[in-house]
């Protein structure tokens, strides 16, 4: 058996998705003067390697804090982003799943500007296929799920199903099945529209 993170650092001058506060990291405390060293964290609820809730975008949505920590671990089915045009011919690994992991390859322009520059997303029709299975997420190497300048069709779709989204994964490619088992918990925030996550894979 074989652990595999899928989780960008949470660290000073990180992409964030644009318009968004950057996130700052500055020493609270240090050993040299207090005997201790501790960390002041400031980052907006979708930073890094991150999931968002139905509330994200949903008046009524759930929050991630609403769901039980299974919503978070199960079986995924990871897809070459190529691969969606074909995607019916998954049928048999949909019904048997709990996630659908997208495997764009964008990961590798993390820190670039052309991360946030026509990165690759699913169709409007892909969406509505997949939110017919019984799944708890779909998740995503690259900034969002939806176009830049979208109106969020996908996010929405989703949401509309009781389904979470994952974004900003990473280390895809290093995952070497199709299917394998993900782990990805977010920190227990109190009514948490978002949460950064630490994303496993776990391989045989």
């Amino acid at each position: 058996m074989k652990y595999i993170d899928l989780t960008h650092a949470i660290e000073n001058n990180m992409p964030v998705y644009p318009g968004t506060a950057s996130l700052e990291m500055r020493p609270a405390n240090t050993i040299e003067k207090d005997g201790f060293r501790e960390k002041i964290i400031t980052f907006c609820s979708h930073t890094g390697t991150h999931m968002d809730a139905p509330s994200h975008m949903l008046a009524n949505g759930k929050n991630l804090d609403d769901y039980q920590c299974s919503k978070f671990i199960g079986k995924a089915l990871l897809m070459d982003i190529k691969d969606e045009r074909n995607i019916k011919n998954y049928e048999k690994q949909l019904e048997t799943v709990d996630f659908v992991i997208f495997k764009t390859g964008w990961a590798k322009y993390w820190h670039q500007p052309k991360y946030f520059e026509n990165y690759p997303c699913i169709s409007r029709e892909t969406t509505d296929y997949l939110v017919g299975f019984n799944l708890k997420g779909i998740g995503f190497d690259a900034i969002s799920i939806d176009p830049i300048d979208s109106k969020f069709e996908n996010h929405n779709i989703i949401f509309e199903n009781d389904m979470i989204i994952i974004e900003n994964l990473t280390n895809l490619e290093t995952i070497d099945q199709e299917i394998f088992e993900l782990v990805v918990l977010p920190l227990k925030i109190k009514e948490a529209d978002g949460s950064p996550i630490r994303a496993i894979a776990r391989v045989n």
